[in-house]
């Protein structure tokens, strides 16, 4: 995609090194977090869940309620397809990892599950968190379900459905997002949408991230209007996610940060 290639050139030509970012605070997530080193044997069991993915070819019947060109759309696709090119390459898994290590965060949001990488890696990041995951594909959701109890895990719960849907019934339940990791429906109009509806649980630790953030000419438009929002201080944009912190003792500032 044109869109995605020149993002991508901004990146090259913007992105700074841990050495060229003079605010403290974003120079220890750097350092510690988005340069840092993940090394866990919670991550064998989740990586070869990853390799069993790719080597099932079984068809499932696929309900996608959003792209960048529309939805929703139901088709069949093998699960290896799925797992190969929806779930989060190793790279990514292990920063979203980290971040939940780092930061710590008891409540977390997904909205976006497909087979439970992501969910898996953060959930293994902190032990005592409360992880919500929601994925709109009742068959994708289905196998990830098993793929949670299979490995054990406890403090992940599994919702099914059309994203808004699902939020408007369990926000109100919920005192506060610590973390939020929008993964799903890559329109603009969406994700905005997602932004606003959990920025009203947000406070001043919450994290927000956002995954494809150069997927489109919407997307990249979507990152400006979130970089923008008056309630957001500190932005680092790791071209495929973007990371947002709401703290109020930050200097609003955006950094583009080379991972």
């Amino acid at each position: 995609m044109v869109s995605h290639f020149c993002g991508y050139l901004h990146y090259f030509f913007t992105a700074q090194g841990k050495h060229q970012v003079h605010s403290p605070f974003v120079f220890e997530f750097v350092t510690k977090v988005t340069n840092g080193k993940s090394q866990s044997a919670a991550f064998f069991p989740i990586e070869k869940l990853r390799n069993e993915l790719l080597n099932n070819h079984e068809e499932i019947n696929v309900t996608d309620f959003g792209t960048a060109w529309g939805g929703p759309k139901t088709y069949l696709r093998k699960i290896s397809a799925i797992a190969k090119h929806s779930a989060k390459p190793v790279k990514y898994a292990q920063l979203l990892f980290r971040i939940i290590n780092y930061f710590k965060p008891e409540t977390i949001l997904e909205l976006g599950t497909s087979f439970g990488i992501s969910t898996l890696y953060m959930a293994v990041a902190n032990a005592q968190s409360q992880l919500i995951t929601i994925e709109g594909c009742p068959e994708t959701s289905a196998i990830a379900k098993q793929n949670f109890q299979k490995l054990g895990f406890k403090n992940i719960h599994s919702e099914t459905g059309n994203f808004d849907d699902v939020l408007n019934k369990i926000l109100p339940g919920i005192e506060k997002l610590d973390l939020v990791f929008v993964d799903g429906n890559h329109q603009k109009d969406a994700t905005l949408n997602y932004f606003q509806k959990c920025i009203a649980k947000c406070h001043s630790k919450s994290i927000f991230i956002f995954d494809d953030i150069n997927y489109s000419v919407g997307m990249q438009q979507a990152w400006r209007e979130i970089k923008s929002n008056s309630a957001v201080t500190v932005t680092v944009d790791l071209f495929v996610m973007g990371v947002v912190f709401f703290n109020p003792e930050l200097t609003k500032q955006d950094f583009v940060i080379r991972f």
